[in-house]
């Protein structure tokens, strides 16, 4: 279902309904149809952001049905599996039933970035419906929990992501150095019936690094001793400090304490600022012992805090709005900095732009009230989806669409932007 050159807004909103019902399978909302045919976490709260204006209802049963996938140990999967439909990795691999704390539903055994609790205060924001607040609140809360215990490798505050695939962002060049220090592996998963055997490739250690966690038991111990991929990501940790900011203004509507989750987000700018601010945000490799030198959309996570010093975030938009990113494409904003060697205009998140990246970078322009760099994104963004429909990707130069078509977050996301264009 590709959008119309020209296409208004009315016809553009109702294109994106008839994606986001068609990728419904009556249990959640799957990213795309085919390639991608279950939950996915972080697509789904993109989801609820973009249907809390249109439908308040399926936003409530989309947070909902992937919180039925939450662990006792309060981690929130990055996968829920609700059909039959084969996938790699699929449950076969992550055997998500072998382990106590995993849920009656099938799962994947990794976490997604925690944009949770802000897409429910999204939800109350346009809908005021403290009920639903109260009801999802404490699953979100054992979720923060859990990031601050079991994900705190570095000692000092900020989630670790233990995998690509947890940042959302999964073939980012930021991942490169830390993959490339593992051994070298060929099909690490010789023990899966696949028809087709891919040769040596970053692949290969993605399913690798899976099967080592899920073989300790996806033991919080053995992430911190043993497992040889640890990151500090600031995509990651300033989406949790804006989720941290969230709940602690839900909080009071769920009878809790909002003091520990507003403390929590001052202590997530400090440590940010400390361990991974160096003329930018880097990811910061903690099994290296080093920052990670390369600019990516990522780079810009910590935009979400409104709290963030004043001269950090001069930097952080001039940089944004430099030639290394939005000054020298047509369209916002390219995954990774072109003057790069590792830049591709063509490959999934080392060059395209991506809607939700868009959003959230808008969304952090909101917080500190630059007008003028959240309307290049919003009216750079419609154009993206006027031009070329939903797609899972764009090329940042030309605006032609990459990846799959009828992508879940590019439709949600296109009606919330939609709905503020017109001062909704």
């Amino acid at each position: 279902m590709e959008a119309r050159p020209a296409v208004d807004d009315a016809a553009l909103g109702r294109e994106a309904l008839a994606v986001l019902e068609a990728n419904w399978t009556g249990a959640g909302t799957v990213p795309a149809p085919g390639l991608y045919p279950h939950q996915w976490s972080w697509d789904s709260a993109f989801v609820v952001i973009g249907l809390a204006r249109h439908r308040p209802d399926r936003a409530r049963d989309e947070l909902l049905s992937l919180l039925r996938g939450q662990w006792a140990t309060g981690m929130v999967p990055h996968i829920v599996f609700h059909t039959r439909e084969a996938y790699f990795p699929g449950p076969s691999v992550w055997r998500s039933q072998e382990n106590a704390a995993a849920p009656h539903v099938l799962t994947s055994g990794l976490t997604a970035p925690p944009l949770h609790a802000l897409a429910l205060w999204w939800l109350y924001r346009h809908t005021g419906d403290a009920a639903f607040v109260r009801k999802a609140y404490p699953a979100l809360a054992a979720q923060h929990e859990y990031l601050a215990t079991a994900r705190d490798l570095g000692g000092a505050g900020l989630a670790a992501i233990v995998h690509p695939w947890e940042s959302g962002m999964d073939d980012s060049p930021a991942w490169d150095a830390p993959l490339d220090a593992l051994p070298v592996i060929r099909y690490g998963y010789r023990n899966v019936d696949l028809e087709e055997r891919h040769p040596d490739s970053d692949h290969d250690r993605y399913v690798w690094l899976a099967m080592r966690y899920r073989d300790a038991g996806y033991s919080p111990e053995y992430l911190c001793d043993e497992h040889p991929f640890a990151i500090e990501d600031p995509m990651f940790n300033g989406i949790w400090l804006a989720s941290c900011q969230a709940m602690a203004e839900l909080a009071p509507l769920a009878g809790a304490d909002p003091v520990p989750h507003a403390e929590h987000a001052e202590h997530l700018r400090q440590a940010m600022l400390d361990r991974l601010w160096d003329g930018c945000f880097y990811a910061r490799d903690l099994r290296a012992g080093r920052l990670i030198r390369v600019c990516t959309v990522g780079s810009f996570g910590p935009l979400l805090d409104p709290g963030l010093p004043a001269d950090r975030l001069q930097a952080a938009v001039e940089l944004l709005e430099s030639a290394r990113f939005m000054g020298a494409t047509g369209y916002p904003v390219p995954s990774c900095e072109i003057r790069a060697s590792q830049f591709d205009r063509t490959r999934y998140w080392r060059g395209p732009s991506w809607i939700n990246t868009n959003w959230l970078l808008r969304r952090a322009a909101a917080v500190h009230s630059l007008d003028h760099l959240g309307q290049q994104l919003t009216n750079g963004t419609l154009r993206l989806v006027r031009q070329a429909g939903f797609r899972e990707c764009f090329d940042p130069f030309d605006g032609s669409g990459r990846g799959c078509r009828d992508f879940s977050w590019s439709a949600a996301l296109t009606l919330d932007l939609l709905a503020d264009n017109v001062g909704e």
